[in-house]
């Protein structure tokens, strides 16, 4: 409970500096929403101009997008300060974690919070719930469960292949291009029907890198559309899981290779 406790507090503070600024806070957040707003005004064309994509209408490509959105804007507000790694690790600040009685790892998460994360949260929960009112699903509490689960299990995704990639930092120092194309993969990716790409595409964005667990395959049971799984539905029925597992294998990556760590000196 104290660590806990000292996670809110360090995550608070990070929260309030960025309001120190409200008017760059606000143009940051907006800024954030009319970015993967405009990214969803393209998937809408698409759909308005074929009527559906890979046999999922606009309902169901909007309440896709806005699972991965919202998955996504939780991974940013926690993960984001994953991709300052290797400047952490560079100019010597890591030296600073160590000295402290808290985890290096969540200094690392809460050292500074990118605001536009919020933006990301707010389109992803607006599109969530604009799409809810136009599919075809039976909302009972089991349905709304999995959904939040799901949703939070997605941001882990993220999150655990962010970790593991920047523990790579701890031997070769430069990493974040991988970890920026990798994000771009998931960003990209992400937002359509599974059933569109070519099979082999398929299986390497379940099983090499886990896009289909951040939204695709949960969203396929809670709109009824296993018809368009490449896998079995119990690998769907457990996404959840799937990210928290995946994320506590993240963290014992971090903890063996962080062992390699060497200061700069600095």
């Amino acid at each position: 409970m104290e660590r806990i406790a000292i996670l809110g507090a360090l995550a608070s503070a990070s929260i309030r500096s960025e309001f120190q600024y409200r008017a760059n806070a606000i143009t940051s957040i907006l800024g954030g929403l009319l970015y993967q707003m405009t990214g969803f005004v393209t998937v809408w064309i698409i759909v308005a101009r074929f009527n559906e994509i890979g046999g999922w209408s606009l309902g169901e490509i909007t309440f896709l997008y806005g699972m991965r959105l919202t998955s996504h804007g939780i991974f940013y507000a926690c993960f984001s300060q994953m991709f300052e790694a290797d400047r952490v690790l560079l100019t010597g600040e890591y030296d600073r974690y160590l000295l402290r009685p808290f985890s290096p790892l969540l200094q690392l998460f809460t050292r500074k919070l990118r605001i536009n994360c919020f933006g990301d949260l707010l389109g992803g929960t607006l599109l969530l719930s604009v799409a809810s009112s136009r599919v075809d699903v039976d909302w009972s509490p089991a349905a709304v469960l999995f959904l939040l689960a799901a949703v939070v299990g997605g941001a882990l995704v993220e999150g655990s292949v962010q970790i593991t990639l920047g523990s790579l930092s701890f031997r070769f120092l430069q990493t974040t291009s991988v970890r920026t194309t990798v994000n771009e993969v998931f960003n990209l990716y992400g937002n359509y029907p599974f059933s569109i790409f070519p099979k082999l595409l398929e299986y390497l964005l379940t099983f090499a890198l886990p896009v289909a667990f951040v939204a695709f395959l949960p969203s396929t049971l809670i709109l009824n559309r296993r018809d368009s799984l490449h896998v079995s539905p119990v690998l769907a029925a457990i996404a959840p899981l799937v990210g928290g597992t995946l994320f506590l294998i993240a963290l014992r990556i971090w903890r063996w290779q962080s062992r390699n760590y060497q200061s700069s000196g600095h």
